[in-house]
């Protein structure tokens, strides 16, 4: 019988206190006295003294098999200075429903083990967790869970996604190598950030150029198998990184990414200012060529947000270029960028484009709103930009 965990937290935690953090660590009482307890809701964050000189397995506490066997745990919460490794395959939380991973070390193996034994998982975060094998296919399987947010600082070698009940995405960082799987039939919104560095930027537009790796470019050429499998998400929120849209950015992406997803209704782009190339593709105005628009006149988008708008007249034209060949467009919200300084805060300037967007709103029939944040317009007033 474990005496020591029946004792009350204070007397525990008074005990602990003996204790170097490490030993308290290696000791799991208060998880497993909490989950004694019946709790419902557990965040286990393990604070080591990172030392250098150690291997690295040793500066994270292996959590004892115990902290996942409990009845009555809904969420889990397991930050830095944890290893679940030696617990995977002895998980026994039937009613878990949220579980976070956060700066964890995790062997995909054992995480495709601990995904299969909670049959009640609808949300789980993956927070730049530190998966142990780069080089195998991570795979995030499961037939219950709903919500999924990714957040990798690493570039795996492979990335599957078998979530046949999937409704949210949020997908933030590094872009794998291959998408193997990505089942997601019921996808609802999906919100893509890819991180892309200036060096991976020079590389991808210059594959003549002595510096090309053909091992960089792999991610990127095998993207269109992510988007191809949530081809049927109505709702899509893009960054700059993903489409390579900012000033100094590209195109490339955005034709391919509307052929393949046929069923989108609302998108999303933080960004219409970006770098002009050969490579833009047909959806942007930049360049006049055979065949401008067409990937916009097969795409069944209905509402059109705009974020960051600057009102310049490249970012005007890009807009009666959406209204001219998305053929469902029925509303666009033009949000005025927040953070960094515009002419919007000019009061004439600010009446003639939106005397502009109700022209083009008369003309296609798509209701254009200009819209500014309270934020915004409070910030300006006090600046006496406009009256």
């Amino acid at each position: 019988m474990d005496r020591v965990s029946n004792l009350p937290d204070e007397v525990l935690c008074h005990i602990l206190s003996f204790l170097t953090t490490k030993e308290a660590a290696l000791t799991s009482i208060l998880a497993k006295s909490a989950l004694a307890r019946g709790v419902s809701d557990l965040d286990l964050a393990i604070i080591l003294d990172y030392d250098e000189d150690e291997d690295e397995d040793d500066n994270y506490y292996q959590l004892s098999p115990k902290c996942f066997e409990c009845s009555t745990l809904v969420s889990l919460r397991i930050d830095c200075g944890s290893n679940i490794a030696l617990a995977a395959d002895r998980v026994s939380l039937p009613l878990l429903k949220t579980l976070v991973l956060d700066s964890v070390p995790v062997c995909p193996i054992e995480f495709e083990t601990l995904l299969r034994a909670l049959p009640s998982l609808e949300e789980l975060q993956l927070v730049e967790v530190m998966w142990k094998d780069m080089y195998v296919n991570v795979t995030v399987k499961s037939a219950s869970v709903k919500t999924l947010t990714i957040k990798l600082n690493d570039c795996l070698s492979a990335l599957s996604f078998d979530t046949p009940s999937l409704l949210h995405l949020v997908y933030y960082g590094f872009v794998a190598s291959d998408f193997p799987v990505v089942n997601m039939e019921k996808l609802f919104d999906a919100r893509i950030i890819f991180c892309l560095s200036e060096d991976q930027l020079k590389r991808l537009r210059d594959p003549d150029h002595a510096w090309f790796d053909e091992e960089d470019a792999l991610g990127y050429s095998n993207v269109w198998k992510l988007f191809h499998g949530i081809r049927n998400v109505p709702n899509l929120d893009l960054l700059p990184d993903t489409l390579e849209s900012d000033k100094d950015r590209g195109w490339q992406a955005m034709p391919a990414l509307l052929r393949n997803c046929p069923h989108l209704e609302i998108l999303a782009i933080e960004g219409l200012v970006h770098h002009v190339t050969d490579e833009c593709g047909d959806a942007c105005d930049c360049v006049s060529r055979e065949g401008k628009g067409l990937s916009l006149t097969v795409c069944q988008v209905k509402e059109l947000e705009i974020q960051g708008f600057r009102g310049t007249m490249k970012e005007m034209a890009m807009i009666k270029h959406f209204l001219d060949y998305f053929p469902c467009l029925k509303e666009m919200e033009v949000y005025v960028e927040e953070n960094d300084p515009t002419q919007l805060g000019n009061r004439e300037i600010s009446k003639l484009v939106q005397e502009i967007l109700e022209l083009y709103s008369k003309l296609s029939g798509c209701n254009v709103q200009l819209l500014v944040s309270d934020y915004l317009e409070q910030k300006w007033l006090k600046n006496k930009k406009i009256s």
